[in-house]
């Protein structure tokens, strides 16, 4: 059966809106400041409520028939995953190149980094589409 393209705006939406709590409204300055050594529980907390609220669109969506429950669990993890290292790798150009909000290289890191993101959710989501066709 193919993928419904409503369902799959859906489930972007979801994550677009589950980004911005996680990356922006609910990150402490605890997950900010640890997110650049590797394997710091602050960043894995951070990557571990994105992967919570993947969960949790990925539930909503299997509640609603669009994926299987596995498909969900498999999205929450890879997301996770993904998200963690994104940001490790950010943090380490910024500091290694001393970014700091006054510099424009700071703003291109910080965008190249939410676009990093926002790409891992159309691949996710493309593999969603791929595995119904």
């Amino acid at each position: 059966m193919p993928f419904d393209p409503i369902a799959a705006l859906a489930i972007l939406l979801g994550l677009q809106a589950k980004h911005f709590l996680f990356d922006f409204v609910f990150q402490s300055d605890w997950q900010v400041r640890n997110k650049g050594r590797y394997g710091h529980p602050g960043g894995l907390v951070h990557a571990g409520l994105h992967g919570t609220g993947t969960l949790a669109v990925g539930l909503l969506a299997a509640l609603m028939g669009v994926i299987g429950l596995g498909a969900a669990l498999v999205l929450a993890l890879a997301d996770a995953i993904i998200h963690y290292h994104v940001d490790w790798s950010k943090a380490q150009i910024s500091r290694r190149m001393k970014l700091t909000p006054d510099r424009h290289a700071f703003w291109i890191a910080l965008g190249a980094d939410q676009a990093a993101h926002h790409v891992t959710y159309l691949v996710l989501l493309a593999g969603l589409v791929a595995s119904a066709a």
